[in-house]
């Protein structure tokens, strides 16, 4: 596993409020799986794209996958250091730009299927697989679009610009196709930090293994052309893919208006097609699908059926974090906000234990957070561990430490650490 940056060079001011659901909920035996990914009747979305609740337990994965581990918990406790400690190192980085293997990744019963000298119910003569980058400018829909495609939330939502920072993977399943979505950042024009020149490269990135893009633009503001998008966005792809201009929020305009902008960028814009959508209500988003359908190649799918992303679950354990400082802060305190999830502890006969740190770039950020007498951080944690339970189905013990470490947005080895350099941490 790789070394976490040397820290000491930093100003640490830290204070911790821990928050528990007082109602004990004994739960039963349940596998300790590291990198446990999210399976399709994990989240249930709203028609809205907005309200979401969450379903039942997360699935484990399959122990036949081999970039998925499981191990129970009684076994991690009689296990020599050494051996845990290796598998740490072996699988610790979940790689963000590489594309997985076709061959290496064929659903379960498809493998059962062949060996039973059955005909799979999705050949690769009729079958469709592919990735889609999503790009646009920041707060133009682009992590609604994606919840609303894939039909679960997988990106966090808020009213507030940049929310996004990763390149966030959502997997779109039928018997007939498997749609691969990246979400990524909105596109900075203008880069401040270290971190924002980091997360255009990872914008840049998703279009490598991109079979097409899908560019969303406000429909409620005035046609602009969307050179600055395409350039962040594609780079300098040498093969250019099939292009669609998604213009979102159509349900805020009149639609003689929508004709008109429709028209403006069919005619200035270098995109194959034009269709507008409303992503908060789904109108529209069908035929998004069945344009992206019509690009992508024939093949066996990429990933197992019953999983909408491969991110593990203290990946979006943090951006659940992340989402209600967005919701209960404002101005730039939620952007000077990175939440890494320190300790995730699986205990099969009492309460996950999970600890939570949240980096600030200047104390006076950290007061803010903490607020008088700690009632903001206490209700920051509160809100944020009622969502982390809904999300494993199960009651927590979280415990949010407030830390800073100045000018953590400069600092190109601490934001790789945190994942923004291409590769997440898996464990």
């Amino acid at each position: 596993m790789a070394a976490a940056p040397n820290l000491s060079r930093y100003k640490f001011f830290s204070t911790c409020v821990v928050v528990e659901n007082p109602k004990f909920s004994p739960y039963h035996h349940r596998i300790d799986s590291r990198r446990r990914r999210l399976t399709k009747p994990h989240l249930q979305a709203q028609n809205n794209g907005t309200v979401i609740s969450y379903g039942p337990r997360t699935e484990l994965a399959s122990s036949k996958k081999l970039w998925i581990r499981q191990r129970s918990f009684s076994e991690m406790e009689v296990e020599e250091e050494g051996e845990i400690e290796e598998e740490e190192e072996e699988g610790s980085l979940l790689s963000l730009s590489m594309k997985p293997d076709r061959n290496m990744a064929l659903l379960d019963d498809y493998e059962m299927e062949e060996e039973l000298g059955h005909t799979p119910p999705h050949t690769t003569t009729t079958h469709r697989s592919g990735y889609v980058a999503v790009v646009g400018m920041p707060n133009v829909g682009k992590s609604t679009l994606s919840n609303q495609m894939i039909g679960q939330k997988i990106s966090i939502v808020t009213d507030k610009p940049q929310t996004t920072r990763h390149r966030i993977l959502g997997i779109c399943s039928t018997p007939h196709y498997q749609m691969i979505l990246y979400d990524t950042p909105g596109v900075i024009e203008k880069k401040m930090h270290r971190l924002d020149t980091m997360m255009m490269k990872n914008v840049r990135d998703a279009a490598i293994n991109a079979d097409c893009v899908v560019v969303l633009v406000d429909a409620c503001k005035t046609p602009a052309y969307i050179d600055e998008v395409l350039k962040e966005g594609l780079g300098d792809l040498h093969k250019r893919p099939p292009i669609l201009l998604v213009m979102n929020k159509k349900d805020l305009i009149k639609p003689g208006e929508i004709a008109k902008k429709l028209e403006w960028y069919e005619k200035f814009t270098d995109v194959d097609e034009v269709i507008p959508v409303s992503a908060k209500y789904g109108h529209g988003v069908e035929d998004v699908k069945e344009w992206i359908l019509s690009k992508l190649p024939f093949g066996p799918p990429y990933y197992p059926k019953d999983i909408v992303s491969e991110h593990p679950e203290r990946f979006f354990v943090a951006e659940i974090v992340r989402e209600k400082i967005f919701m209960q802060y404002r101005n730039e305190v939620p952007y000077s906000c990175q939440v890494n999830v320190l300790s995730y502890k699986t205990r099969p006969a009492a309460k996950d234990f999970i600890q939570v740190e949240v980096v600030v770039d200047k104390n006076s950020q950290k007061i803010i957070l903490i607020g008088k007498e700690g009632k903001a951080l206490k209700t920051l944690a509160t809100a944020a561990r009622l969502d982390i339970e809904d999300f494993l189905q199960k009651k927590v013990f979280l415990e949010v430490e407030v830390k800073v470490k100045e000018n953590w947005r400069q600092d190109e080895g601490l934001l790789k650490y945190y994942g923004y350099g291409g590769h997440i941490r898996a464990m």
